[in-house]
């Protein structure tokens, strides 16, 4: 008798327990040897905006150079005649170049300070704001110096998202220890790609919200996979399978289940490379790293520690042995099943309804307009607001490369203008700097960089070119929406078609694209509703222009997860019993409990970045979490049973040629 042939997994989960002091030394060396290095070299981190071939890119290009140093402005409220021994005191102090003579307006006063190179720690920076501030004058700092160095060094977010996530795993498991293992390996994971990525910080551009937003994305995901993996292994205990056994079973299925789901997240997230977006290109791959090394930690790190802790883990199993497991989702579905149309109305209509909000969403740059009122360089924001306009914030620059000598006037007499500056001569043409009359986030100032460019401009003689922080917003937003389609296309179009390959099936893949689409629209709009139209007292303002992409890809991913890890286990029952309605009450009961659990865990560690003093981790968390959230409850609950009872046999079916043509690629064992 021929002894079956083992699996790929099943020889993983062999090495595992067979060198499971092996494994988890391996993870332990290299954890501490990355970390050690990376705070001994330290990060160089860049953040590329840039947009090549813009207006505004065009115009930030003509006058950036290498020499460009960074600079402060110092503003003050009140006594001006104290302002000079302030700016004295401030031009003593080391990285402080030159301080320009300052321009008044009524009551309120502000300087340029140069400093004497780009990136000057934050600790002289510091030293700047302590000593400018250390007056009975009213005083306050802005520019991005001042913005980087109040940004505060986090942790506290990540910390209060993994303490909620062990209090969800303790309740669903009924042991520290067995709570324990999925974090513990998310942390390792995490730990171990954070240095990693510090250290190629040297050689490729990455970003410096890089890091929060891989451990965002990593412990949620770190923590997700391994759950996955070690519930399919409790349920393999209590089944009665031994320890080896169950190990075995659960990385050969389960396991399975996060490789693939690990892979969608990845091609979701290299397909940011198709946009060509800077920076934005590095966060991807810094972020694919981070969910690739949560795969390995998944399929090496975990199968080690259960053959090391099985006993124990095994005792606290079988401790909850006589408590039911699935039966409600079982009646659930059974109940979604028997009036599967009024399920599947209500809830794509409310996805749709949270989705029209984001039809109006507008992108943009954050500013010191949309920090803290509590900062300084917000305080500064204000003021300069106060006393000059608050378009002296975000003021626009045209250039001419022409001889035109009516576009002072043209420019001063278009509305929303409050203020053109006299015309300078530079080698790349007439420059000519205007003020807007409303801030550089409000929605009229887009209007005006429209008018101008289209409008205005047009009517004159010669070529023009607008530049400025919101002609830059405006650019990106539509070099996102022109490259948005092949993005999608990308995204979408492999992840269905590895659904296709594994399920073989046509229909399903066509559910899940549209429904993971349905989730983000709706998570999009809930920010919106938020950060754009300010709901629950929010200020509003436009969305962090890379969020939308970044949320798109990573969700997309993430709801991947989901349905690969529900579907498997209702292809498993389909394959065995041939009852498709079956194999959907069965498929719910062994996966709702753990996907409502790891949506849980999702939702709190995403949730906890709304308390950064960051604008776009906390859109960058709510959106991910709300998308988590809608994806468990309306789509996994009502949505998925609904529309697999209606489809019947016919979920399972693909046509003959395709197959044939189609590669093998199973989920589980036949």
């Amino acid at each position: 008798m021929n002894t079956p042939k083992l699996s790929r997994f099943e020889r993983l989960a062999g090495w595992s327990r067979r060198h499971r002091w092996l494994a988890v030394i391996l993870w332990v060396v290299a954890l501490a040897g990355i970390t050690f290095a990376s705070q001994a070299i330290g990060s160089d981190y860049h953040n590329d905006h840039t947009m090549p071939g813009t207006e505004s890119q065009q115009v930030a290009d003509m006058f950036n150079n290498s020499n460009t140093v960074d600079t402060i402005q110092v503003v003050a409220e009140g006594d001006l005649s104290k302002f000079p021994a302030v700016l004295d005191k401030v031009r003593g102090l080391p990285h402080v170049a030159q301080v320009q003579e300052p321009e008044t307006s009524g009551n309120i006063a502000f300087a340029t300070v140069a400093l004497d190179a780009k990136g000057v720690p934050d600790e002289d920076v510091r030293r700047i704001i302590d000593t400018a501030k250390s007056t009975e004058l009213k005083v306050e700092l802005g520019g991005e110096p001042i913005r980087a160095a109040e940004e505060t060094a986090g942790g506290g977010a990540e910390g209060l998202g993994m303490l909620a996530a062990l209090v969800i795993l303790v309740l669903m498991f009924g042991s520290i220890l067995a709570a324990g293992l999925p974090i513990i390996t998310a942390v390792f994971a995490v730990g171990t790609t954070v240095g990693i990525i510090v250290l190629a910080s040297h050689l490729v551009d990455l970003p410096d919200y890089a890091p929060p937003v891989m451990i965002l994305v990593g412990l949620g995901v770190g923590v997700d996979y391994a759950l996955l993996i070690f519930a399919r292994y409790r349920s393999e205990l209590l089944a009665g399978a031994s320890r080896e056994a169950a190990a075995t079973r659960a990385l050969d299925t389960a396991g399975r289940s996060v490789l693939f789901a690990g892979c969608t997240v990845i091609i979701a997230l290299l397909g940011l490379l198709a946009l060509g977006l800077g920076s934005l290109q590095g966060l991807a791959l810094a972020v694919t790293l981070t969910v690739l090394l949560t795969l390995v930690a998944s399929l090496t790190l975990l199968p080690s520690l259960l053959s090391l802790l099985g006993k124990r883990i095994e005792k606290a199993v079988m401790r909850r042995a006589h408590k039911p497991h699935g039966n409600r989702w079982r009646a659930w579905a059974s109940g979604v099943q028997r009036r599967p149309w009024p399920a599947l109305v209500l809830a794509v209509a409310a996805l749709g309804a949270l989705s029209l909000p984001a039809v109006g969403m507008r992108l943009g740059f954050a500013d010191a307009g949309t920090e803290s009122t509590s900062t300084t360089s917000r305080q500064a924001y204000d003021l300069l607001a106060k006393g000059f306009g608050p378009g002296f914030n975000g003021p626009l620059v045209v250039v001419s490369q022409g001889d035109e000598p009516r576009l002072p006037q043209a420019l001063a007499e278009t509305p929303g203008v409050a203020k053109v500056l006299p015309p300078r001569e530079t080698p790349q043409g007439t420059v000519v700097m205007l003020y807007p009359a409303t801030a550089p986030q409000d929605a009229a100032t887009n209007d005006l960089v429209v008018r101008l460019r289209n409008d205005v401009l047009p009517r004159l003689s010669g070529t023009f070119l607008v530049g400025g922080s919101t002609a830059a917003a405006d650019d990106f937003a539509t070099a996102v929406s022109d490259r948005l389609p092949l993005f999608i296309l990308v995204v979408v179009g492999l992840s269905a078609l590895l659904l296709m390959i594994v399920f073989r099936s046509i229909l399903i893949p066509v559910k899940a694209a549209v429904l993971n689409l349905l989730s983000i629209g709706a998570s999009m709009g809930v920010v919106t509703l938020v950060y754009g139209d300010g709901l629950f007292g929010v200020q509003s303002g436009p969305i962090e222009a890379f969020v939308p992409v970044l949320i798109f890809a990573i969700v997309f991913g993430l709801s991947m997860d989901y349905e690969v890890f529900l579907l498997s286990r209702m292809h498993e029952e389909w394959r065995r019993t041939g009852d498709a309605a079956l194999a959907v009450r069965e498929g719910m009961a062994s996966t709702g409990g753990v996907i409502t659990a790891a949506a849980a865990i999702m939702i709190v560690v995403f949730g906890a970045f709304l308390f950064s003093e960051d604008r776009m981790l906390q859109q960058f968390g709510l959106g991910l979490a709300v998308a988590v959230l809608l994806d468990a409850v309306v789509i996994r609950c009502l949505i998925v049973p609904a529309v697999m009872g209606l489809f019947g046999q016919a979920a399972w079916w693909l046509p003959r040629p395709m197959q044939r043509g189609l590669p093998e690629l199973a989920l589980e064992k036949a």
